[in-house]
């Protein structure tokens, strides 16, 4: 087994082919990238890539049956990790969670435990095992509202129901970073003889600096999903599958991978899950210091700013620093404080105080000044912080929430039109206001609190209005999904069986409360289906739906991109069988 953590045994063979100069009698067809050779207006910004971009020929091995470089690279990964064994996955954490409950679920109607709210890859994934799902509500942290993993009583019944269950499956951290320790979990299902499978699509760094929280495999998680693109340094689409243990069928699991990727694996994407690893191998904990300094620049900064509020675990005999309760969305019975007691300190979550600015309106604002957050909610903006943010990063987007404030003010004393004040001065350029703050340099050095702006939004000003714990407004955070009362539901059968067009109607989302269910809708991001096909539709889920679309939140898997109808059961063709 390869233990040189300085080595990046694929990069150094796709390396080589480049130096040696090889004429190319294989795919692909852009031969190197000479095809553009007379056409290169757009081609520049790919051509390094292309000079790697190969298939599996002599010295670069082959994904789905490694003996060479892939292998030790895979080797690698797993030391870094803390994995048994790892593979590297070309189709995002998308392709391990299907092949993942592919190999769990060996057969039509097997069982599997499964938080509610997951991305819709897991419910892919049952689609094509044909699985019968038994969903376990998620834990709820009270004061924001949010949405975590289920806790470990709920799982505890769910197992007791359903012992011939064949996994759980979970997600850690949530969208948001929000989680907490998951040992028990892994007890529990350890105990009943059966993996804990994790989708830690957004943890793929955890456990690998003091100041992050463990990793799932470290908490004792059986097979893992790391998107290693989305917090560590890999192209988008590479990701990481993990295993340790020996409850899952590894010769079965690599079946399924190989099911669920291309058989033409992108080889630059497999060279940036290696040197992801590799930077993260040889630097250790240091390669994430510049990307904390960076979020900490940003904390301190935004203290400074008391209209913005930031998302933070409750703190023992304290409220949570989080916003306000789901208005719409009642929390379900068994929420509890401690289900949310973990952040991921690279997720800065913020929200406007005073509820003035949405958190769609916020990511706009910061959109015109030039910071592109990740997501956002009705209330709440997430910025996502990595071992490649900068100093510089975090001063422009505290610069940028200074001038949304400011052009508000001036606003606000001026006749306007509605909107301004979030969307910034129409006579100035994005591009101008973009360089014009980024020109302000070092926010804690340069800030000079503005009276308005700082004495208005202080702590426990007669003049502010702060988000009070039970907000009028309805949450309509798209991560969140819980259902009725109970701790778990009933099984859901999932197949790839198409829907009978004959039995379905459109219906508009005002009336459609009672009506069953005849797709999935999927806010995206994050990609967590809130109503599934089958489902009735309540009152509470009808004012949801009409809510994310007033907010203009994108939607997929429905008919109805607006979403101003939602497709149905027809009242006489009964539930599908």
């Amino acid at each position: 087994m390869t233990t040189h953590k300085d080595r990046a045994p694929l990069v150094e063979a796709l390396t080589e082919y480049r130096l040696r100069g090889a004429s190319s009698f294989h795919v692909p067809g852009h031969k190197n990238g000479r095809a553009y050779g007379k056409d290169p207006k757009y081609a520049e910004m790919l051509q390094a890539a292309m000079q790697i971009d190969v298939t599996e020929i002599t010295g670069t091995d082959d994904l789905f049956h490694p003996e060479g470089a892939i292998r030790e690279a895979q080797e690698l990964a797993a030391d870094c990790f803390g994995a048994d064994e790892s593979y590297f996955l070309v189709g995002g954490s998308t392709s391990g969670n299907m092949a993942l409950i592919l190999t769990v679920c060996e057969e039509p109607g097997d069982i599997i435990l499964v938080q509610r709210n997951v991305h819709k890859s897991v419910l892919h994934g049952l689609m094509l095992a044909g699985a019968r799902a038994v969903f376990l509500q998620p834990g709820m942290d009270g004061p924001s509202g949010l949405a975590v993993a289920p806790s470990p009583e709920t799982l505890r019944k769910a197992l007791a129901a359903y012992p011939g269950a064949k996994a759980a499956l979970i997600t850690m951290p949530n969208y948001y970073g929000m989680g907490s320790d998951i040992t028990p979990l892994a007890e529990l299902c350890h105990d009943h003889g059966i993996p804990l499978l994790v989708d830690e699509a957004h943890g793929a760094h955890y456990g690998q600096h003091p100041q992050l929280p463990a990793s799932a495999l470290s908490c004792g998680a059986d097979g893992v999903v790391q998107s290693t693109h989305k917090m560590l340094a890999a192209m988008t689409m590479g990701a990481m599958l993990h295993v340790q243990g020996k409850r899952i069928n590894r010769r079965l699991l690599r079946q399924r991978l190989a099911m669920v990727q291309s058989s033409s694996p992108s080889y630059p994407i497999m060279a940036s899950l290696d040197l992801a690893r590799r930077l993260l191998h040889t630097q250790g904990a240091g390669a994430l210091t510049a990307g904390l300094a960076a979020v900490d620049a940003f904390r301190r900064g935004l203290a400074k700013l008391p209209r913005f509020g930031l998302l933070q675990p409750p703190q023992p005999g304290s409220p949570a620093a989080g916003t306000a309760a789901a208005g719409g969305q009642a929390p379900p019975p068994h929420a509890g404080a401690a289900a949310y007691t973990r952040q991921d300190p690279f997720k800065a979550v913020i929200y406007d105080r005073t509820g003035v600015l949405s958190g769609y309106a916020l990511q706009r604002a910061l959109e015109e000044r030039g910071c592109v957050p990740e997501m956002s909610d009705e209330q709440r903006v997430v910025l996502l912080f990595t071992l490649g943010s900068t100093i510089e990063d975090s001063n422009h987007v505290l610069w940028a929430l200074v001038h949304i404030v400011e052009q508000e003010e001036t606003s606000s004393r001026t006749p306007h039109k509605a909107g301004d004040a979030a969307n910034g001065s129409r006579a100035q350029s994005t591009e101008e206001l973009i360089r014009m703050l980024k020109g302000r340099g070092d926010f804690m050095k340069h800030y000079v609190p503005s009276s308005r702006i700082d004495t208005t939004f202080a702590f426990g000003s007669s003049e502010v209005r702060l988000l009070p714990e039970a907000s009028s407004k309805s949450n309509v955070s798209t991560w969140n999904n819980w259902g009725d009362e109970a701790p778990y539901s009933d099984p859901v059968s999932f197949s790839l069986k198409p829907m009978d067009e004959g039995r379905i109607e459109p219906m508009p989302v005002e009336l459609c409360a009672g009506r069953t269910a005849a797709e999935m809708v999927i806010p995206y991001p994050p990609g967590i289906p809130i109503l599934y096909p089958g489902e009735v539709i309540t009152e509470g889920m009808a004012r949801r739906l009409a809510d994310l679309r007033d907010a203009g939140a994108k939607c997929q898997g429905i008919a109805d991109p607006s979403l101003a109808t939602i497709v149905v059961y027809r009242q006489e063709a009964g539930l599908p069988r």
